[in-house]
């Protein structure tokens, strides 16, 4: 397993780090396929002019991203907070997989198509990630791992990029491309 901590504009000291090291390790006896930690920590100003530390862990399990992110008036409440919501991840993530593997294939979710199109804004921040191929309900695990509204994947059903998302009424939405 490989950690990697750094810190976004402020310098992580090294009891930071050790602390931080210490309650990663704990992540290896929930989820044996964990390949790498990334944890980076930030500090934010307050409108009462406190400073407040942000603790982002992102974990790689194969190509599943686990990330839990979370706030405190110093690294170690930030770092124990954000441990806590990724161990809450991962029981989650383990419990996707163990109802997948005893649910026979007709009782498994399916994802409602929907066809309506929002215009979306400028984008601010590019992110770059990795597409593996998976299937929607695969992606859909991924999605709720990450803590997100969508999820962009490369589906192995129709070999092209496809989009899930959450709609207002709580269910999944999936986003097909289509050519003329």
């Amino acid at each position: 397993m490989n950690l990697v901590i750094r810190g976004k504009n402020i310098e992580v000291p090294e009891n930071a780090r050790d602390y931080i090291t210490k309650k990663t390790n704990r992540f290896d006896r929930h989820l044996k396929t964990i390949t790498e930690i990334k944890v980076e920590v930030s500090e934010e100003k307050t409108r009462s002019k406190e400073n407040q530390y942000v603790v982002e862990m992102t974990i790689n399990c194969q190509g599943t991203y686990i990330r839990g992110e979370k706030r405190g008036p110093d690294i170690f409440s930030a770092a124990d907070a954000a441990t806590d919501v990724v161990e809450h991840q991962i029981d989650r993530y383990r419990g996707h997989l163990q109802n997948r593997k005893s649910q026979p294939a007709s009782q498994k979710e399916t994802v409602e198509v929907d066809e309506t199109f929002d215009k979306e804004s400028t984008p601010i921040k590019v992110k770059r990630f990795p597409i593996r191929p998976m299937s929607p309900e695969e992606a859909i695990d991924q999605m709720e791992l990450l803590g997100h509204d969508f999820f962009v994947f490369f589906s192995r059903n129709n070999d092209q990029i496809n989009v899930v998302y959450r709609r207002k009424d709580g269910a999944y939405g999936l986003i097909e491309p289509e050519f003329d």
